[in-house]
């Protein structure tokens, strides 16, 4: 049996994390594999990765849409917490060695891995990046009063002049407003709207996504795509009517899918960070505590070095 013919299996009796899904790959690159830890007969823990060529470089990232990739580990159920560092140091050194070589990382993991010495000793550059978790195990209530009154004050206001609803049929327009907001800061969206339709199609397949729009009339103001697991919800993309004027709309629409991941039974919102300042300013006002993740680089390739620096 291959290791992505295990891996199924293995998805079906271990809680694995949205991003590394089988379906959610097979939606987002071209090719993927994993690698698999095993102690005897118990797998320990896998990794999931897409392996990329560009100009001939072999080049190790997270794919598009998909903000967290790398390792994780299976703790037994009855691990003492004094062994439980070095069952996931060992796991994780076990996983690492079986990546193929790439001559260029750029991988964000998931939140919380701090074994940073495996990867320095593999070559590997670690810079700690920043999202925002917020604990959903609290009363909506509360979930409420936490968020700052500017925020409560644009979802009060939004009651009245704004009507949400789920529709996935919107998903040209958050598109068009996030390649519109992105033309703005200089940059561009690294996904077609083929792209986007892909990985929605399989969300929608697989019961894991809404798409929240507001509107004011006719008019789209902003939209919202919260993909969810079992445990936690995320914030995977945002758009919003450059004509809006206000952050009133996004505001409603992040409390919405805040709201509806607690009806979820979800016990965590992830609002997938940024390191924008204006972003993680909106972000840090619904009152999340910040928690940090890891992303691995490397470069030993020449052309690719060059080719950064044309850029």
């Amino acid at each position: 049996m291959s290791n992505k013919a295990a891996y199924k299996t293995i998805c079906e009796q271990q809680k694995v994390p949205l991003f590394l899904q089988p379906w959610w790959l097979d939606a987002v690159c071209n090719g993927w594999d994993v690698a698999i830890a095993r102690k005897g007969d118990m797998v320990t823990g896998v990794w999931p990765y897409a392996i990329d060529k560009k100009i001939g470089v072999t080049i190790l990232r997270n794919p598009r849409l998909t903000p967290y990739l790398g390792p994780v580990v299976f703790f037994p159920a009855d691990i003492k917490e004094s062994n439980a560092d070095s069952f996931e140091h060992e796991t994780i050194n076990d996983l690492v060695k079986q990546i193929p070589e790439a001559k260029v990382w750029d991988l964000a993991l998931l939140p919380g891995m701090k074994q940073t010495g495996i990867f320095k000793n593999n070559n590997l550059q670690a810079v700690a990046h920043q999202t925002f978790l917020l604990n959903l195990t609290v009363p909506e209530e509360q979930l409420l009063s936490n968020i700052k009154e500017s925020g409560r004050r644009n979802i009060r206001q939004a009651e009245k002049e704004i009507e949400i609803t789920s529709n996935v049929a919107h998903l040209k327009d958050l598109y068009n407003f996030q390649t519109s907001t992105l033309a703005n800061k200089g940059t561009f969206l690294p996904s077609s709207l083929a792209q986007l339709q892909q990985l929605m199609d399989a969300c929608i397949a697989n019961n894991a996504a809404k798409l929240w729009v507001a509107k004011s009339g006719n008019a789209v103001q902003a939209i919202v795509w919260q993909v969810w697991d079992k445990n936690c919800s995320y914030y995977l993309m945002g758009g919003q009517n450059q004509e809006a004027g206000s952050n009133k709309a996004m505001t409603a629409l992040l409390w919405q899918a805040i709201r509806y991941a607690k009806q979820l039974g979800h016990s965590t919102f992830d609002f997938e960070g940024s390191m924008d300042e204006g972003v993680e300013r909106f972000f840090r006002s619904f009152g999340g505590q910040r928690a940090l993740y890891l992303v691995l680089h490397r470069n030993d390739s020449l052309l690719w070095k060059m080719k950064k620096m044309i850029r």
